[in-house]
């Protein structure tokens, strides 16, 4: 597989499967108003996610869907944090800031890539990325400074979550040559936005960032997921298993 159909799979596989967490949520919200919102967070996801798995299905002669929806679990490339269920509302909305936290300053520096095709789709997500970073940004500070229910809950959130945050900084082989080709930044390279993102939401929000500096890892080659991604995959790829090749 050659880097940039890697790399796309990696970006695809963390919308496709974070937007299909968050459309779980849809008739079931808090609030009419949380319902909408969390229906758009996840349309936009998926919409991203389309737009990867095309750029990837060209280099692997496949088609998005196909890739969506025939792969099994152990050849998706999406970090850990974005199949982690979702428990609670401050669970989500706790999974989707720490993931947006890192995924806008990803698609700011993927909008300067060497490739014209990965500039071309970052510079579009970015768009709807400055929208879900403000709004989970938002979420998590008046959750946080809230209610002592909704604060313990948020606390009980970023001790669940916090173990997945780590590995979205964790570069391999792959990242090293998307670097060297002006692909793709290094992923380290963003940690410290999103320690200075989070740090800052986290202090408003009246909430300590756990202590552990342990993290998981093996979601973005491939060699570990959890058990809720099969899950995830049940569900989603229903249709395409039980009646392959089915269109609308």
């Amino acid at each position: 597989m050659d880097d940039i159909a890697e790399f796309a799979l990696r970006m695809g596989d963390n919308a496709l499967v974070l937007g299909h967490r968050v459309s779980e949520w849809c008739g079931h919200a808090p609030a009419l108003e949380e319902d909408i919102a969390l229906a758009n967070t996840a349309l936009d996801l998926i919409g991203q996610a389309r737009m990867w798995l095309e750029l990837a299905g060209e280099h692997l002669g496949r088609t998005a869907d196909q890739l969506a929806f025939t792969r099994d679990a152990w050849d998706f490339r999406n970090l850990l944090l974005v199949e982690q269920p979702n428990r609670d509302f401050g669970v989500t909305m706790t999974r989707q800031f720490l993931f947006d936290a890192f995924h806008l300053p990803l698609l700011t520096a993927l909008s300067g890539s060497s490739s014209p095709r990965v500039a071309e789709i970052a510079l579009k997500s970015a768009k709807e990325a400055t929208y879900h970073l403000d709004r989970s940004r938002a979420t998590v500070v008046a959750l946080g400074d809230g209610t002592p229910e909704s604060h313990a809950r948020m606390r009980d959130a970023l001790d669940i979550l916090w173990p997945y945050s780590g590995e979205a900084f964790l570069a391999d082989d792959l990242d090293t040559r998307l670097v060297e080709a002006g692909i793709a930044p290094d992923p380290s390279s963003l940690r410290a936005e999103w320690e200075r993102t989070v740090t800052s939401a986290l202090a408003e929000a009246t909430l300590d960032a756990p202590g552990s500096g342990f993290f998981h890892q093996g979601g973005r080659d491939g060699s570990r997921h959890t058990e809720h991604l099969g899950h995830i995959l049940t569900e989603m790829q229903f249709l395409q298993r039980a009646y392959p090749g089915a269109a609308w």
